[in-house]
């Protein structure tokens, strides 16, 4: 008979896969951290709750298999890929061209960021979380993540407003 995370788990998978992506920067990084972070949660089941927020302890799942990753290959202040972009639909040539390097540049620009504020920009602006679920997910006070997500919007901003201020032909590089 299967239990309560084994029921909901695959219902999240669409989420924990876009935070996996959100926190690598790549698809392929992405899926390989999420696929780790189901057999984490599989094989240590026991640790959850039933009753409490399963997408919660996921999330803190993924974040710390990626911290481990990052310590272990000491790759901390690469930037993300842009690869995920095919998942634009087409259209107007132009105005796709210029999404592409928007997206781009964001994509490249949350990349930048401290891996506290990025864990948090992603729950509260991609996975639509409130401050207050945010909180309870990371196990911090409300205050720490509204201050953390005031100041990663404030550096995602300002990394994309330099982006934007270089010239066309360097952008790129």
């Amino acid at each position: 008979m299967p239990d309560e995370l084994t029921e909901q788990l695959p219902d999240l998978l669409p989420r924990l896969r876009r935070f996996a992506i959100g926190m690598s920067g790549s698809r392929d990084a992405g899926d390989e951290l999420l696929q780790a972070a189901c057999e984490r949660a599989l094989s240590r089941q026991h640790q959850w709750t039933p009753g409490t927020r399963l997408d919660s302890w996921m999330y803190r799942i993924i974040q710390t298999l990626w911290i481990d990753e990052l310590r272990r290959i000491g790759r901390q202040g690469e930037t993300m890929e842009a690869e995920i972009l095919e998942y634009i639909p087409a259209g107007d040539g132009r105005h796709d061209a210029e999404t592409l390097l928007t997206l781009d540049e964001a994509l490249g620009a949350l990349g930048q960021l401290p891996e506290d504020q990025r864990v948090i920009l992603l729950l509260v602006s991609v996975e639509g979380y409130s401050y207050k679920e945010a909180a309870a997910a990371l196990e911090l006070p409300i205050g720490t993540v509204m201050s953390r997500l005031a100041r990663a919007r404030l550096r995602l901003t300002s990394l994309i407003d330099e982006g934007a201020s270089r010239p066309a032909q360097l952008r790129g590089s």
